[in-house]
């Protein structure tokens, strides 16, 4: 079978699941789960540049979805007045006064390599960051908690909240990429996920910026509220040409948008990820993946390399992160869990096919399907396959009392049949 016939069929076995799920369940489960297997697939796309293309080993993809998250908080989310008059500048100034500690921090230790010359700026400046944060931020917390409580955001278009979370990201990643880039794969794999741990910690802990566990409810949209369409005459009367009542149009024309836009960011990135694949930047990459003591003696600056693509990959996942957020309409930050945003990931770039970017975008469809269809059809099929056993059997009320880790059994089952079968993932590099 040629590669271009069998990316063509598991495609179309994903559009046929999908079909069905519409047919037998419903259009707007299949339309949703299309909308976030869109999502998935994008940050899939991510991964796979870091690890398929560079042969990064980066497991703190949690942490940049997360900033995507927060991206759309700070772009789209209106400001807050009163919490602004309370102590606004005075917080972002001590935000400022952080990061100049930090860098004159570096370059005290860089001129005079003293331990203790490093540890005194870092001191002071921790004190003084302190002084000027703590008052501003209590006043901030304290202007209606149970609505606002944080400065929220710049109010702009939800859309332009996008590009912000993959900058975000791309920041972060810049910041670890220049600490940890130099360090062994399973060292550097360690890093990205403290580090990821610690982007979550601050989200649930600094509410003046992002609410913390309070989360952050009613994020603007990009698509218009279900019932301003069913209130539409227009839309009601068209509704009705289609033969559907109003709030069954409304909720797959929301959808069916969603589906649009989201599709459009994806063909967009996955455009210029094959590009840059087949460039002679990609053809590097790949060099320096499989041999990077042979592209160091050709001249080729490996560290700085691996710096780039694990930037371009990680503001790749912060794009994905805030179209997530967007979709959900709210952040939040206990939501960022590493089963769902690490391993779920990781699943679909070795499934789909590392190294393949059409590979990773079926890998990160198919998953989620499954992902999701599991939770759905897995009690039905236990019940069905434990119907004859008796009543009262201790193997039957264990299965039955399990079903909830059938989402688990069924990703490692894909895992290990796809390994054993097709080690290069269903679609491999060419």
């Amino acid at each position: 079978m040629s590669q271009t016939f069998k990316t063509y069929a598991l495609f179309g076995m994903v559009a046929v699941l999908i079909v069905l799920t519409g047919v037998f369940q419903s259009w707007d489960y299949a339309l949703k789960l299309v909308a976030m297997g869109l999502v998935s697939a994008i940050m899939a796309l991510g991964v796979n540049l870091q690890w398929g293309i560079a042969g990064l080993f980066n497991v703190g993809v949690m942490g940049f979805v997360a900033l995507g998250g927060v991206a759309v908080v700070l772009t789209s989310v209106a400001p807050v007045p009163e919490a602004w008059s309370a102590g606004g500048p005075r917080a972002l100034f001590a935000l400022i006064l952080g990061a100049v500690v930090m860098a004159c921090a570096v370059v005290v230790y860089q001129r005079t390599r003293r331990a203790w010359a490093l540890l005194a700026v870092l001191v002071v400046g921790f004190v003084i960051y302190r002084w000027m944060r703590d008052d501003a931020v209590a006043a901030i917390e304290a202007v209606n908690p149970a609505a606002t409580g944080f400065l929220g955001g710049l109010g702009l278009p939800v859309v332009l909240a996008w590009p912000v979370g993959g900058l975000l990201a791309a920041g972060a990643a810049w910041v670890i990429g220049k600490t940890a880039l130099g360090l062994r794969s399973d060292y550097l794999a360690i890093a990205t996920l403290g580090i990821s741990e610690i982007i979550i910690a601050v989200m649930k802990n600094e509410e003046w910026l992002t609410r913390g566990v309070k989360n952050v409810n009613g994020l603007p949209r990009p698509m218009p509220y279900e019932i301003d369409l069913q209130n539409d005459p227009a839309f009601v009367a068209k509704a009705a040409d289609w033969g559907l009542d109003a709030v069954s149009a409304s909720t797959l024309y929301v959808k069916l948008g969603y589906v649009g836009l989201f599709a459009a960011v994806l063909i967009i990135l996955l455009v210029l990820a094959q590009m840059a694949l087949n460039s002679p930047w990609g053809r590097m990459m790949r060099a320096i993946r499989d041999n990077e003591v042979s592209a160091r003696a050709m001249g080729k600056d490996v560290t700085f390399r691996h710096l780039q693509v694990f930037v371009l990959g990680s503001a790749i996942c912060g794009i994905a992160g805030a179209m997530m957020t967007t979709l959900d309409g709210l952040l939040q930050p206990t939501a960022y869990q590493p089963l769902r945003y690490t391993f779920l990931i990781w699943v679909m770039v070795i499934v789909g096919g590392s190294g393949n970017n059409l590979g990773a975008v079926l890998g990160g469809i198919l998953i989620w399907f499954l992902w999701i269809q599991v939770e759905t059809l897995g009690p039905v099929l236990m019940v069905w396959a434990t119907a004859a056993l008796p009543e009262g059997s201790a193997l039957k009320a264990h299965l039955l009392g399990s079903v909830q880790h059938m989402r688990l059994l069924t990703m490692g089952v894909i895992l290990l049949l796809v390994l054993r079968f097709s080690p290069r993932g269903l679609l491999p590099e060419r």
